[in-house]
């Protein structure tokens, strides 16, 4: 029992903290009412080492805890007692002594426990205390007799593993402490001795600072989940340790040290070894930035899934979005796989996996190595790879194993879903689906999925296939018109961005149309209701034609039909608003864009050729357009040409009849790409817009297939839409629409690419080239500086070419400072885990970005040839969702606009700079880049 002496001396001593709790505390577990409970809880959410506790556990800890109040030079315990109790500290502060001899006064202060420092952890397996702890001052505990603790520990025991460390007043090692690692000291990393269940563990470092120390020491490392994941790499070697050998490192008051530091007898670093380890730091830190990423998803998945925090299952998520074997699957199902999956290793090959004939208990996904699939009396059938799956099939018929598994190689990585798991989630993700019939045939299937966007409705249902008209129905249902128009819903966009694939604005302007003035009833419900409900359906169609003329600017100038319709919808609105004044608010915004888009008074360009030199073309571009017309020549066989004038979405066969009318001949002509290294490319007649698409110094011909043989290759001299990105992506001669931009985009970056190569095997002279390579690494950080990546992985690209790369004499002429410049660019173009550094790097940039154009058409590819794009004769509008997640990324990069002023030239004059970047010539015959490159630099025998 606490005597009112004691709470007076309490109060005295801290005038500003209240009693209260004190006596709250001093009543029995049993007796403490809920209101003591919260004015307890209240003093304990001030102590640091309770502060990231979670609620119930700090409540226990309030039913069960006791106050101590202990004056100066009490001692609590003494070495070799058994211990009946665990302390934490609230104030004050007390010395730690240990004994050699077990004689008391043999006893040495090794540390001191300062206020959030938890001790006493012996009680949990009735070891005999290892040191005496004497206050050191006028101390304040909070007691936990032993077995309330062991219940806590069991109930809590990964809450309460940060209390097993004193996190709080250690004592920095003094001058007699062992200080093995200075060499990090003269790096500021901070060591410290520390007590562990009172052990002396010497020069540790608490997780949080050295997350701190590496953040500040070097700029590859941009949050602390990365650097979690770099120590992480660190501790899997071996290299780092916990105090409690814990296997996953982790951004709190933890205590870590390093292997060295284990051995008593390990030496000071020498001078030149510290100048050593100076010189290696940054290439160490850049290894570990690009290890890292793997070793923190290891670490999360070898987490308990009951364990995993909302962001670990985001970061599963985001990696399942690039395996091969997943991308069939919806986001729900990605989502759910992401709780369950687990991580799987082994060390060796020739591992047996499972056997054929055994029970199937699990699916695997392959994410490191490759396996051999083997039959009975058939060997091997098969090898799987990165990104493959195998397993399911035994758990979807339930049948025995097919196969025997067997790993191929070393360290093999595996996600292996169990199949109660599996189970578990196909029956949540039917039970989730609601199906719309018509006829006994499914129009409409809908999953229940949580809202992530809202708080004030929980779920929400998600368009997962169904008909073109009952998706635009389900839309426009859904669509809230509270709402701001900037604030539109995802899956409307979606639809908006992707409906070219499976309706076109040929069929979807008849269905807005047929939308507006006619629309079902409702059957129950008032007149003015169901006059209400008919006004919105109104205002929601406006909402929708409004933001599609937004998403289609191209197709309203391209397209008379699309213009024609917003023209006569504008009409019929203005009608209609005459008796629903509602309607009128929105009329505004539909003539504005009507007067932005002047289609018949658009008036059709020419187009000389690709890239004109002249200084017209250094003027503002504008984007290139289906029925833009386009000059270009056409060779014979023997090499003379005819220049014809031709749309440029022209298909093959418009493009031969042009020709053959131009060339007056009645033979059947084939039309064939002819690129400088004499590959010849037969062109189908469908194809479209061709010219943009040729390769560089390519040429198109035209022949009899008889003379397809004798075509040779003479010595050739030497602002894209969003929706061409989707035309690319599922072939644009289904859309009979140009991808002119994008393909001369793509284009841009393979002439880059090989100016950087041409430049330096056109160059004879050693220093020179040495000189040109400082220059190409100089122009791809500026490149990175002005986030145009492209052009960045373009040049770097260039540089890795193999004649470029052999060229080891130049090479080694280059300075050091250069050469780490161009291994830091090489490691941003990492291509493994699907370039993940560069995808880390992107994420972290606000726009305007150019981006590496390449990966998001592969990201596109990829999504297009894993998932059908009708499945049972319904859109498969998940598939969409997940091109239309792409095609936004795009626009993200272009949605603000380049202001920066260009520096002045300091050599040459701006224009002449201006006008050597439009006129570049290059080489694209890689065999004669190689020959040029070994005149400059021939083979070493």
């Amino acid at each position: 029992m606490i005597s009112p002496k004691m709470v007076a001396a309490h109060t005295s001593s801290h005038p500003s903290a209240s009693a209260e709790w004190i006596i709250c505390l001093d009543k029995r577990p049993e007796e403490r009412s809920g209101e003591d409970v919260d004015i307890i809880l209240a003093r304990l959410k001030s102590v640091k080492a309770f502060e990231k506790f979670h609620p119930a556990l700090l409540q226990q800890i309030c039913l069960c805890g006791f106050y101590e109040c202990l004056e100066k030079g009490i001692t609590l315990y003494r070495q070799g007692d058994i211990g009946t109790n665990w302390y934490t500290v609230l104030s004050g502060s007390l010395d730690v002594k240990v004994s050699e001899t077990a004689n008391h006064q043999d006893a040495v202060t090794i540390c001191t426990l300062g206020i959030g420092t938890a001790f006493g952890e012996s009680i949990l397996d009735n070891t005999p205390r290892h040191a005496t702890i004497v206050t050191r001052e006028f101390c304040e505990l909070l007691r936990i007799e032993q077995k309330d603790f062991r219940t806590l520990w069991e109930n809590y025991r990964q809450c309460m593993a940060g209390l097993l460390v004193p996190p709080y007043g250690v004592m920095e090692s003094g001058p007699n402490a062992d200080s093995k690692y200075k060499h990090l000291w003269f790096n500021g990393l901070p060591v410290f001795c520390v007590c562990v269940c009172v052990c002396v563990c010497r020069q540790c470092c608490m997780g949080m600072e050295l997350v701190d120390w590496l953040m500040q020491h070097t700029s590859c490392v941009h949050s602390r989940v990365q650097a979690v994941g770099m120590w992480q790499v660190l501790l899997e070697e071996g290299v780092l340790n916990h105090v409690d050998q814990e296997l996953s490192f982790q951004d709190k008051y933890l205590f870590y040290r390093f292997l060295d530091d284990e051995t008593e007898d390990a030496p000071l670093p020498t001078e030149e070894e510290k100048k050593e380890s100076d010189e290696e730091l940054q290439d160490t830190l850049l290894l570990l930035s690009q290890i890292g990423p793997d070793a923190h998803l290891r670490m999360i998945l070898s987490k308990q899934p009951g364990q995993r925090t909302v962001d670990d299952l985001e970061i599963i998520y985001e990696e399942l979005l690039h395996i091969k074997a997943l991308s069939h699957l919806s986001t729900t199902v990605k989502r759910e796989l992401a709780g369950v999956l687990i991580f799987e290793s082994h060390a060796k090959a020739g591992t047996v996996l499972f056997n054929q004939g055994e029970e199937g208990t699990s699916w695997y996904i392959i994410l490191k190595g490759s396996i051999n699939v083997v039959i009975y009396g058939k060997g091997v059938v098969c090898t799987l790879h990165e990104g493959d799956d195998f397993g399911k099939l035994a758990l979807v018929n339930d049948a025995p194993r097919a196969a025997s598994i067997v790993l191929r190689e070393d360290n093999c990585h595996f996600l292996r879903v169990d199949k109660e798991d599996f189970n578990r989630i196909l029956r949540d993700v039917e039970a989730n689906t609601v199906r719309l019939k018509e006829h006994e045939e499914d129009v409409l299937v809908l999953e229940k999925t949580k809202n992530r966007s809202s708080s004030s409705s929980p779920l929400k249902y998600t368009v997962m296939s169904g008909t073109p008209e009952k998706i635009l129905e389900h839309l426009l249902e859904t669509m809230k018109l509270d709402s701001q128009f900037t604030e539109s819903d995802p899956a409307l966009d979606d639809f908006l961005l992707m409906h070219c694939v499976f309706v076109p604005n040929s069929q979807l302007c008849p269905l807005l149309m047929l939308s507006f003035t006619y629309h079902a009833q409702p059957s129950q419900g008032s007149e003015q209701e169901r006059m209400d409900y008919a006004h919105n359906n109104k205002r929601r169609v406006i909402r929708l034609v409004l933001q599609w003329a937004a998403i289609n600017t191209d197709h309203l100038q391209e397209e008379d039909s699309s213009f024609n319709f917003l023209q006569e919808f504008n009409e019929t609105v203005c009608e209609d608003s005459g008796r629903i004044p509602a309607l009128k608010d929105q009329l505004p915004e539909l003539v504005k864009i009507i007067k932005q888009n002047p289609s018949l008074s658009f008036q059709h360009k020419v187009l000389l050729r690709q890239f004109s030199t002249g200084n017209d073309r250094l003027q503002k571009k504008q984007p290139i357009r289906s029925t833009d017309e386009i000059l270009f020549k056409v060779y014979c066989s023997d090499h003379t040409y005819s220049t014809i004038r031709v749309p440029v979405a022209a298909s093959v066969r418009e493009v031969i009849a042009a020709v053959t009318d131009k060339l007056g001949s009645g033979d059947d002509l084939l039309l064939i790409h002819l690129n400088s290294a004499g590959d010849k490319e037969l062109l189908k007649p469908s194809d479209v817009s061709i010219f943009s698409s040729l390769s560089i110094n390519g040429r198109l011909f035209v022949c009899p297939r008889e003379q397809i043989d004798s075509l040779v290759c003479k010595r050739l001299h030497l602002k894209h839409t969003s929706h061409e990105l989707i035309y690319h992506t599922f072939g644009r001669q289904h859309f009979k629409k140009t991808t002119a931009n994008l393909d001369l985009f793509l284009r841009r970056f393979n002439e880059v690419q090989l100016w950087v190569v041409t430049e330096v095997c056109l160059c004879p002279t050693l220093s020179k080239r040495v000189q040109l390579l400082k220059k190409f690494i100089k122009i791809a950080a500026h490149c990175k500086e002005f986030k145009n990546l492209n052009s960045f992985f373009a040049i770097i690209m260039g540089l890795g070419n193999p004649a470029v790369c052999r060229l080891s004499q130049t090479w080694e002429k280059l300075p050091s400072k250069f050469k780490k410049f161009y291994g830091e660019f090489e490691n941003l173009m990492d291509p493994s885990r699907n370039h993940r550094a560069y995808r880390l790097t992107v994420a972290k940039l606000e726009p305007p970005i150019i981006p590496f154009m390449p990966l998001l058409i592969k990201d596109m590819t990829f999504t297009h040839e894993g998932n059908k794009t009708f499945t049972d004769r319904l859109v498969n509008f998940e598939k969409m969702r997940m091109i239309a997640n792409t095609v936004r990324i795009m626009r993200y990069c272009r949605s603000q606009p380049f202001n920066q002023e260009a520096p002045q030239a300091t050599g040459k004059s701006h224009q002449d700079v201006r006008s050597y970047v439009r006129h570049i010539s290059v080489i694209d015959n890689q065999r004669t880049l190689s020959q040029l490159s070994h005149r400059l630099e021939p083979r070493r025998t």
